[in-house]
């Protein structure tokens, strides 16, 4: 059976967009929940890929984040070229929790991750509702977004979404990393959600 792909509910307006981010901005809660959705906005992969990332994955001078295939939806293995703001808010994170194994831990237990709840939790005190925008709902913002609002081919932005590619032949020889044109595209995104969050 082909896999059910689930609508979870996402602003993909980008005025509204905008707003969300500077809700998230100005959030008063736990600092590793705001970095968390900071760092999801920047880099949009699945929350709980993002809530079980661990600093060896991480290298922040380099650039880059990379969830293995143990974690990653698709079993493969998913690299995420971060922009100078993404790498910023990981420097910022490594503050608080750098000297533990989770980026996210919880702040009950600190070998524990950071619960699935805590991040539509946060959203809700903003006055967010699950019906408007959910965690989840950052990869459909980010996808309807760049594909309107850039000049990046689909390709590219399936590739930076980690989907896999429905087509079995194409699957077979598309192996493109497209891994400058994501370096860029990344670059981009974070310069238009600066853009997006400046006060109307």
């Amino acid at each position: 059976l082909p896999a059910q792909t689930r609508h979870r509910p996402a602003i993909t307006e980008p005025k509204a967009f905008g707003g969300l981010l500077r809700a998230i901005d100005g959030y008063e809660g736990l600092q590793t929940v705001k970095l968390a959705l900071q760092i999801l906005t920047l880099t949009f992969p699945r929350p709980g890929e993002l809530r079980l990332a661990e600093w060896s994955e991480v290298d922040i001078e380099g650039r880059l984040w990379t969830i293995p295939a143990t974690r990653a939806k698709m079993r493969r293995e998913h690299r995420i070229p971060l922009s100078g703001q993404a790498a910023s808010k990981f420097k910022e994170l490594h503050e608080i929790s750098g000297k533990r194994t989770l980026c996210f831990p919880s702040p009950r237990s600190g070998d524990k991750p950071l619960s699935d709840n805590a991040l539509n939790a946060a959203l809700r005190t903003m006055g967010i509702d699950g019906n408007t925008h959910v965690a989840h709902g950052f990869r459909s913002s980010a996808s309807s977004m760049l594909n309107e609002h850039s000049t990046y081919a689909p390709d590219v932005i399936e590739r930076a979404l980690a989907h896999g590619e429905p087509d079995k032949i194409r699957r077979a020889y598309n192996r493109a990393d497209y891994w400058a044109e994501r370096e860029r595209m990344m670059q981009w995104w974070a310069d238009y959600l600066d853009k997006l969050k400046r006060p109307p």
